[in-house]
């Protein structure tokens, strides 16, 4: 994949990771922006922040969260960026780490 064309993936994931906090963000009470084309959640209680964002050199989604970084691969026959070794989508490695932060399954 060349660099436009992750670019162009990667912001559609943000994008679409972005519209899936958002509906969530007040049912589990944490604030979502999406800025400079880095995503950043924020919790108050617990304090917390997990920031995602795209890696053009090596065309990877990052995701910090929990102390913890996490690199996602796209997958193409998903359609999707993956965290190696667990097969977890953006979605479903993001849900879990909300997840695990609030208290309570969170499924985006």
């Amino acid at each position: 994949m060349d660099e436009q064309e992750f670019k162009m993936r990667a912001e559609q994931a943000l994008d679409d990771l972005y519209r899936r906090l958002s509906a969530a963000a007040e049912d589990y009470e944490f604030e979502v922006d999406f800025n400079a084309g880095a995503l950043t959640i924020e919790f108050e209680t617990p304090p917390g922040k997990f920031v995602v964002s795209p890696n053009s050199p090596v065309s990877q989604i990052w995701v910090s969260a929990h102390s913890k970084s996490f690199k996602l691969d796209w997958d193409p026959a998903r359609s999707a960026f993956v965290l190696a070794g667990t097969g977890q989508s953006l979605a479903q490695l993001i849900g879990d780490a909300v997840g695990h932060q609030v208290g309570e399954k969170v499924i985006l």
